[in-house]
């Protein structure tokens, strides 16, 4: 997004996606323990934004208590436990780091900071379900747009196939003034059956935990012909795992784009004009 700082510390609404993230899972209040992972240059900046959240939330009865990792906690207390740990070079070895400090608990969630403003809703409707007894759930919103399977080839296989009387159809051929490589577009999906997957994943502890063993074990057998791991949910489908969908809410939109940020920055001023 042009931010020399990774995105959990950019600033909507003069507060970083990071508080606003972590004031989110507070108020839905089905949190006990909260990991946050940044990269180790940035963990001082993260405890500092955990102390932050802390100060503006530590009005009686907010119920939040701030730690750092291997920080003593008192098993008497009912409050949140916050804590920063580093993360890891891939979103999986993060994964791992935060379950690491985490220590037991029954549920888990995987949340991603660039979803600074998920509604609270969000988060009860994911550990309800899970409470409930589905192993694995994701926030998901109907598919809206018209999508296409893309395939990039080249101007000159284009150009031969179009020759041939290949699947490209007449007026295929030739390279239309593109580039050496481009794509091109075949066949709708079906948008009905699609979704687009947010955060916060959910997920008995139990079962993520072997998904990301079994993760692991295939990046050591398979080294780099190991499938790609893009989130959580999808390293437990692989154990043959249902995976259970809950509502999820346009406003957790993942800043990614600079435009992202526009709209998150209109979204954050509405909520606190009329929360004030």
């Amino acid at each position: 997004m042009g931010h020399p700082e990774p995105k959990a510390f950019v600033s909507v609404d003069g507060r970083t996606l990071l508080a606003h993230s972590l004031e989110a899972i507070i108020s839905s209040g089905v949190a006990t323990t909260i990991v946050v992972a940044a990269p180790e240059e940035f963990l001082l900046l993260a405890r500092a934004e955990i102390a932050e959240v802390v100060r503006r939330l530590s009005a009686p009865g907010a119920g939040i208590a701030q730690s750092v990792a291997g920080a003593a906690r008192d098993p008497s207390s009912t409050d949140v436990e916050i804590i920063a740990v580093v993360g890891g070079a891939d979103r999986v070895a993060s994964v791992d780091a935060g379950l690491a400090a985490a220590g037991e608990h029954d549920i888990v969630l995987v949340h991603d900071a660039a979803r600074a403003l998920t509604p609270p809703a969000v988060f009860e409707r994911v550990v309800a379900a899970v409470s409930s007894g589905a192993e694995a759930v994701v926030p998901v919103l109907p598919m809206i747009d018209t999508v296409r399977r893309a395939q990039t080839v080249r101007s000159a296989d284009v150009s031969a196939q179009g020759e041939t009387g290949g699947s490209l159809g007449d007026g295929a051929g030739g390279d239309h003034g593109l580039g050496p490589d481009h794509e091109i577009l075949r066949g709708d999906l079906d948008r009905a059956s699609l979704r687009r997957v947010q955060t916060p994943q959910g997920f008995t502890s139990a079962i993520l935990r072997r998904a990301h063993e079994a993760y692991r074990d295939e990046v050591r057998t398979q080294g780099a012909e190991a499938r790609e791991a893009t989130d959580d949910a999808g390293l437990v489908e692989r154990l043959g795992v249902d995976v259970v969908a809950v509502d999820g809410d346009e406003e957790a939109l993942k800043i990614t784009y600079p435009l992202d940020l526009v709209l998150a920055e209109h979204i954050a001023r509405e909520r606190s004009r009329t929360q004030s």
